[in-house]
């Protein structure tokens, strides 16, 4: 049983930073795929970016892409998710979960996530 942990959310003026944290606690967390979502009220949740195992690979969601950086400490059993020069449109709760890297598709559970608020 994997269990993940988001953290780093809150309120942002746009044009700002943020970087959120995701800790996966599982004895086999490191060999995982990871990838971010975001849901904003209304709307179905989203993907955002994912990594590979070994930090090899990275995609982003066309969206982000330039603007969010996705990294992972494999010692700490912890995915990054560093996003810069936040919009408005960028608010929404964001959450991590494992992923099938080619599809994007989320995998098991997912964490309680965590809110971002990006102000005009």
């Amino acid at each position: 049983q994997v269990q993940l942990v988001e953290s780093g959310g809150g309120l942002m003026q746009a044009g700002g930073s943020l970087r959120l944290s995701c800790t996966v606690i599982g004895r086999t967390g490191s060999i995982y795929t990871m990838g971010w979502f975001r849901q904003a009220p209304g709307k179905e949740r989203e993907f955002v970016a994912g990594i590979n195992y070994n930090s090899k690979m990275t995609s982003y969601a066309d969206s982000v892409n330039g603007r969010f950086t996705i990294s992972r400490d494999i010692a700490k059993n912890t995915v990054y998710l560093q996003m810069n020069s936040l919009k408005p449109d960028d608010t929404g709760a964001y959450y991590c979960s494992r992923i099938n890297y080619d599809s994007r598709a989320p995998i098991g559970s997912w964490g309680q996530g965590t809110q971002v608020t990006v102000s005009s």
